[in-house]
């Protein structure tokens, strides 16, 4: 195989791998702490190839998810692409950022990510959640260094570089 179509692979099993770790259900007190995986797969490769993830693939993908978690259709598309727009618009700060500070713009982009979802739902008439809502992001923004240098370390191993 070329290096093309692995490179191409390795950008859709992590796509896929997120769906699929989104749908792992977790106990009922443990269940605020999952933290929202296809965000943070996109977010990665937002900073790593930021030519790759365009808007309508992050759209997509956001169908997809719906499609996946039986929820409301174009409600998580809405937030991937949000997400997506603010990262690419910030690419070139973000990827210089130490560690930390990736880490803290992580917690942004996910507390606005919570934020849109907050009104999706209280617009279509649903109650407003309870304080556990807001630990998500934080989970996601403390599993960042990690899904970072999982996600960088894999790339590196099958030596799949951006030409």
């Amino acid at each position: 195989m070329n290096k093309v179509r692995v490179r191409q692979l390795w950008f859709a099993v992590t796509l896929l791998i997120s769906l699929f770790l989104m749908l792992i259900p977790m106990p009922g007190p443990l269940a605020p702490f999952k933290p929202y995986w296809p965000a943070l797969v996109l977010l990665y490769w937002c900073l790593q190839s930021g030519d790759r993830v365009t808007l309508g693939m992050a759209f997509c993908l956001g169908v997809g998810a719906d499609l996946f978690d039986g929820m409301v259709l174009g409600e998580q598309a809405l937030r991937l692409t949000a997400m997506v727009f603010i990262a690419l618009r910030f690419r070139s700060r973000l990827r210089f950022f130490p560690m930390w500070q990736q880490s803290l713009a992580v917690l942004g982009l996910l507390v606005n990510d919570r934020i849109l979802l907050l009104l999706v739902r209280v617009f279509g008439g649903d109650p407003l959640p309870p304080p556990e809502f807001w630990i998500s992001p934080l989970v996601g923004a403390a599993l960042w260094p990690f899904v970072f240098l999982i996600l960088d370390d894999l790339r590196a191993r099958l030596r799949i570089h951006d030409a």
